[in-house]
Parts: C-alpha cells; structure tokens; sequence
C-alpha cells in the first residue's frame, strides 16, 4: 500500500474552460483546516509510491465542504499533463498543510482591498471573495484579473457572478464587490496590464474610484514580472510588505513563481 494512500481525496468535479485551462474539486478531510487565501501540495498517484507534487492555491473559501483548485495545462508538464485527464472518482494526493501569505492576516485594518491577479493567480482570491471575514474587514473589495485572451477570463468570471447569485454569500457583500477584467492580446472592454492600468490611473477611472490612498490594502498573485512591478508601485506609495507573524501594507504570494 502506497504511504501516500491515507492522503488520498476523491475528485467530484472536474471542468475544462479552454484548452489549457481546467478546475476540479475533491473531498475535503474533516480534520483538514485552512485560511482563505492558501496554498496545499498536490499531486497524483505513483505506482513508484514517488509522486510529483506541486503547490496549489485552494479556490474554496475556509467553510467548503469541498476543496476547488484551477489549473494550467502546461504541455509536457510532469504534473498537469497528466493532471488534466482527471475524471470524477479519480483519486488525487493532497497533503495535509496549509500555507501561505495571501491571507487576511498578513493585513493591516484598512478601508479598501485590492486584490490583483493575472492568468491561475485569481485561484487564491476565488476563495477570498466567497469568505464573508474578507467583508467584514474591509468596505470595499476590488478584484481584478488579466489574461492574454477573452476566454481566459471565463472562470473568474464565474466565481464572480456565483458570489452576486449565492444567497449565502450575497447577504455579506452588499455592493461592496467591484470586479475589473482586462486582456493583453485580445481586443476586450478593458486591455493592458493592470501595472498600466494603475499608474495611468485607468482602473480607478474605469471603476469611478479614487486613486491609491494610504487607507488601501493589496494582495497580489501573478507572474515574476507582474509581482515585481507591481511591488514597486507599492514601494513608491510608502506601502509595507506584510507577513503573517507581522501584518503590512502588501502582501504577494512568491510559492508560484520560478
């Protein structure tokens, strides 16, 4: 028997939205406890009992009874290629700790929430927008996601309008939830990065916002250049990296990038 076996969960959903993008859902163990915003290893069964195992931002907020994660297909990668022919009652590894910086606690008090992404780093503010603590510490919540084409889009999408339609979730929103798409290939309501959008000050126009105030909070979830320029956006407004054990201005989840 595998020593792995006991970390085994059963997949219950699984959701292709374009040709390199796919989420699924699997159990969730009883004794497994998470914070909105984090990450777990997964990976899949080896006969060699040596499975690759990466690390995966949860999309579900902390009170699912399920766990959602949203994928990548990278072509010839050790894990997603075979990742993406999972079905339902497949068997998936996941490992039983949680970690990461993209959390509240990581957060100074503040009146407004950014939460910025681009192409899979939405997946950790998927769970964020469904956790009702997220609207309780903050007025307003806007989250933004940037990808190369139209389609890219679609699955934040979705999470977004499941938050205005899910009673359970409306009732903590009240209008605080501002969204914001944009596109770097296809031509879209809204194109650029969102570093551009921000430093012209497009996104705060678009959404009849006012600019960056001392008052913002930012998480941000992207590429190695996206979490780099965007860090020093938040420098040049005297903002503060935060961490879980010291709470700040900023905080960027650095697990993802290479």
């Amino acid at each position: 028997m595998s020593k792995f076996s006991k970390n085994f969960q059963k997949v219950t959903q699984v959701k292709h939205w374009t040709e390199n993008l796919f989420s699924f859902r699997i159990t969730r163990p009883k004794s497994f406890k998470f914070r909105s915003g984090e990450f777990v290893m997964i990976g899949l069964p080896d006969s060699n009992d040596k499975p690759i195992l990466r690390a995966y931002s949860i999309c579900s907020p902390s009170w699912s009874e399920e766990l959602e994660f949203y994928s990548i297909i990278v072509k010839d990668g050790p894990l997603t290629s075979k990742l993406k022919n999972i079905k339902i009652g497949d068997e998936i590894i996941m490992m039983p700790k949680s970690t990461g910086t993209l959390v509240l606690d990581a957060l100074k008090p503040g009146k407004r929430l950014f939460l910025l992404s681009s192409g899979t780093g939405f997946a950790p503010f998927a769970a964020l927008i469904r956790e009702p603590e997220t609207y309780e510490r903050f007025e307003s919540i806007i989250v933004t996601h940037t990808c190369r084409m139209i389609a890219e889009l679609s699955y934040s999408q979705s999470i977004i309008q499941e938050c205005k339609n899910e009673e359970l979730i409306r009732e903590f929103i009240e209008n605080k939830l501002l969204s914001y798409h944009s596109t770097t290939r296809d031509n879209y309501i809204f194109n650029g990065r969102i570093t551009k959008l921000i430093s012209s000050d497009k996104l705060f126009n678009d959404l009849k916002i006012n600019s960056i105030s001392s008052d913002d909070r930012f998480m941000f979830c992207g590429s190695m250049g996206l979490n780099n320029d965007l860090k020093k956006i938040m420098l040049e407004n005297n903002f503060r990296e935060g961490a879980n054990n010291h709470p700040g201005d900023y905080v960027l989840e650095k697990a993802f990038v290479s």
